[in-house]
């Protein structure tokens, strides 16, 4: 059995005690704090941007999952690298010289990754998977929290851990979109280690409650 990593999304948190809500997440038990950056091109909404990123990592005790939502990842990736991320994906669909942002990405010591959208083939990270930490396969289409999972993300899921088995590839499957404790056993036992949660977990009585749910769902359904 291999661990399952939590990792709220602070899209889901109080905007006006960013600082608190990821100190509160931590002590709950997340693994890591999930940053989705939008841009309002690639994405039709606007949230974080680096100075944010910055001031979080000051508070964060740990690593901050920053996902770029964003039409300019090949020219703005060092922003949030320098800003203190720990682990960066981009959008295999915003990026021109993806192979280049990704090396970018782990020459600056941080963890790379790819996010694949709803309608997006796993094909695309055939000549890439290899230099990858991360895949995230979206299970909603990005852009806003609360929404409902997409059940056709279980068959993506389940085609990125094999297209890694077969390739030889080291990667956390990540997925980001309605994931709750009914959610979280599905992915899970399709190969997903890494689960972004955001209402389920910032709109709870009992963060530290949800978490544990979450987690212990995923782990009882892993193969």
């Amino acid at each position: 059995m291999r661990d399952i990593l939590i990792a709220p999304s602070i899209l889901s948190a109080d905007f006006t005690r960013l600082a608190e809500a990821v100190v509160e997440v931590e002590a709950a038990g997340a693994d890591l704090v999930h940053v989705d950056v939008m841009d309002g091109v690639f994405v039709p909404n606007l949230t974080f941007g680096p100075p944010v990123i910055r001031a979080l990592k000051r508070v964060a005790g740990v690593p901050l999952d920053v996902h770029l939502m964003i039409s300019n990842a090949d020219e703005t990736v060092g922003w949030y690298l320098e800003a203190g991320a720990d682990y960066v994906t981009v959008h295999a669909e915003a990026c021109r010289h993806l192979h280049r942002v990704v090396q970018a990405i782990r020459g600056a010591g941080a963890k790379a990754g790819v996010a694949l959208n709803p309608a997006t083939p796993v094909s695309v990270l055939h000549d890439i998977i290899r230099e990858l930490d991360m895949v995230l396969v979206m299970s909603v289409n990005p852009g806003f929290g609360g929404q409902s999972f997409i059940p056709g993300s279980v068959g993506k899921v389940a085609d990125v851990a094999e297209m890694a088995r077969l390739a030889g590839a080291d990667v956390l499957i990540e997925v980001d979109g309605g994931m709750n404790s009914s959610t979280a056993p599905l992915v899970a036992g399709a190969g997903a280690r890494v689960l972004v949660a955001g209402n389920a977990v910032f709109c709870s009585e009992d963060p530290a409650a949800a978490i544990a749910a979450i987690r212990e769902s995923a782990l009882r359904a892993q193969v």
